[in-house]
């Protein structure tokens, strides 16, 4: 009888260890998934002309843009993970996303084509190092994160593939066209011109100094070869992009967080001004520059910038953001879109008053701008890659967005989206336009 307890006992230990074994191996991967699925549709508005970028006056509807990803992450070691993002993505925006600076669906200036395409979109190597005295806290596995314990006070190193909106310029209320506002100019800094291919991606390096109540960030990444362009230059001497932030947040009773962004590219992108000396003595060679259909094989067009981000917890249900931002305007938009100054406002309402707790309402204006070399440009009948109706009668960009998004089971979410647009890509002798939105949105 011994010898069987012995046995049994023995055996008991053996599951025990294995079944461990088996939970530490499954803590070591992360799984995690998303699919959103915009439907656009604007009526017909007033236009006293149109160009080649023009959003289309006659009335648009059944414009459907779908992103699906899958998320997966594989602690390699203490503090290091390496992660990996396949991604398909297809469809449209409105007029094929050209017409308006501030666009109104976040998600198609992801898609290359409106074929479903299967692409790498991230993948990405992530390194933590402890300072001295830190604490540490346990995070949980998420999007782009292994469950794992990690050093509260820290430098963080990420390398590879990845899209710098991830590490900048983020916000509670104002930031994920696929969860919260669809308009471009309310996901990021709309004026910073952050480096990224057609579909919102780059390589590149981030470095972060954590600290509980403060962060600071540095990248390096790489820029297009083309204005818009899908591949990137590898000629990392002559085209390049750096942006740093300072984020400090305030814990008070009601926490505020404020984020200083600051940016410096150097690609192909020509001026502005020297493009139109070039036209007035016959010379357009740099004209296709501007709209991605050539690659100018000329480097040393600089773009800089600044951009602030703020966002307060004014209640348990109610938040509120500000943003605004502002580049030098000289040179070609590269890769985001054609706004060289912007400024934002919102709140964000939660539905526990109305017992839906993980719904959410929200309302935004955004005003944005170009520079007087920029103007000009557009006024000659020339164009960039997302606006140009072939001359300007400028007038700055003001956009109202108002959602609701309501949770219909665990992981599946629709939201009911409309836009506002006065003055679309700048222009008064154009719009108003009213541009309204289904979105569906699956995530776990």
């Amino acid at each position: 009888m011994k010898q069987i307890i012995t046995l049994i006992a023995g055996c008991a230990i053996s599951v025990s260890v294995f079944a461990q074994a088996t939970i530490d191996s499954i803590k070591k991967w992360s799984y995690h998934f998303q699919l959103t699925a915009i439907n656009q549709t604007h009526p017909s508005f007033y236009a006293k002309y149109s160009g080649e970028n023009s959003l289309s006056n006659e009335a648009e509807s059944k414009r459907l843009s779908l992103t699906t990803t899958l998320f997966l992450g594989h602690k390699l070691w203490k503090n290091g993970a390496l992660y990996l993002n396949p991604e398909i993505a297809g469809g449209s925006g409105i007029s094929s996303a050209k017409g308006i600076a501030g666009f109104t669906n976040g998600e198609t200036f992801r898609i290359g084509s409106t074929a479903p395409a299967l692409y790498i979109a991230r993948l990405f190597f992530r390194q933590h190092i402890p300072l001295k005295n830190t604490g540490y806290k346990i995070v949980v596995s998420n999007v782009n994160q292994v469950e794992e314990k990690i050093p509260t006070s820290r430098i963080t190193i990420t390398a590879g593939k990845i899209s710098l909106s991830d590490f900048f310029d983020n916000n509670s209320y104002s930031h994920d066209p696929r969860s919260q506002f669809m308009n471009w100019s309310l996901m990021s800094n709309a004026a910073w011109d952050y480096p990224a291919d057609t579909r919102g991606y780059t390589q590149g390096l981030v470095a972060e100094l954590i600290k509980p109540s403060f962060a600071i960030r540095f990248s390096s990444v790489l820029v297009p070869r083309k204005a818009n362009g899908l591949k990137l230059d590898y000629k990392v001497t002559k085209a390049h992009s750096e942006t740093i932030e300072f984020e400090k947040t305030f814990k008070t009773k009601c926490p505020t967080t404020i984020r200083l962004l600051a940016f410096h590219s150097i690609s192909q992108a020509p001026t502005y001004n020297n493009t139109l000396a070039e036209v007035k003595m016959g010379d357009s060679a740099s004209v296709g520059v501007y709209t991605g259909q050539i690659e100018w094989k000329k480097w040393g067009g600089v773009k800089y910038g600044f951009g602030i981000n703020a966002e307060k917890e004014i209640s348990n249900t109610i938040g509120a953001f500000f943003k605004a931002s502002w580049n030098d305007g000289k040179t070609a938009t590269w890769a985001f879109t054609e706004i060289d100054r912007s400024i934002s406002a919102g709140i964000n309402i939660k539905g526990n008053n109305w017992k839906r707790a993980n719904d959410n309402i929200g309302i935004a204006q955004v005003i944005n701008g170009i520079s007087k070399d920029h103007q000009d440009f557009l006024n000659a009948g020339l164009y960039g890659f997302i606006i140009g109706d072939g001359k300007l009668n400028y007038g700055a960009e003001a956009i109202t967005e108002i959602y609701y998004k309501a949770q219909i089971a665990s992981s599946f979410f629709v939201s009911a989206d409309y836009q506002f647009v006065n003055n679309p890509a700048y222009n008064k002798d154009r719009g108003p336009v009213h541009v309204f939105a289904i979105r569906g949105h699956i995530e776990f």
